[in-house]
């Protein structure tokens, strides 16, 4: 497993990978640079620096997350939310067969390994509330705010 630091607008980001796959992009990472010249990482950061500069609005890397079938499904779901669009923890729920699992398509969602190219940013509440991300609200709002002007 490799590990490199993106520096981006809304603070540091951790992208885990292999040679074929991104396998985590998480907020709140520790400085690092480990950077494997491969092209892999150099698709991530060159997407990651399209989608910030409002250029990129579907990602297209190879993705390997890791966790539940469950959690898959919900990840899988979350894909097809188009940018700049949002919908409810129970519409997910429905979307993947499950239309009382509301909740659990809430913890899935925070279990989200590869944030942003995996856009759990774009789940709100049933009431439009915005709610928690665990890369922290301030930055759902400001993806949510980026992804608002098509």
């Amino acid at each position: 497993m490799n590990e490199f630091t993106y520096i981006s607008p809304l603070g540091d980001i951790l992208i885990e990978y292999t040679s074929a796959h991104i396998t985590r992009v998480q907020f709140d990472a520790a400085q690092v640079k480990d950077y494997a010249d491969n092209d892999i990482i150099k698709q991530c950061i060159s997407q990651l620096d399209a989608y910030f500069a409002g250029k990129l609005h579907d990602f297209d890397l190879p993705l390997a997350p890791q966790g539940t079938d469950f959690q898959k499904k919900v990840w899988t779901a979350l894909q097809y939310i188009p940018y700049g669009k949002t919908c409810s923890y129970g519409q997910i729920a429905a979307t993947i067969g499950k239309p009382r699992a509301s909740r659990a398509v809430g913890g899935a969602n925070n279990k989200n390994p590869i944030h942003i190219i995996i856009p759990c940013h774009r789940v709100i509440g049933a009431s439009g509330v915005m709610t928690g991300y665990a890369g922290g609200i301030h930055r759902k709002a400001a993806l949510l705010e980026l992804e608002s002007k098509l």
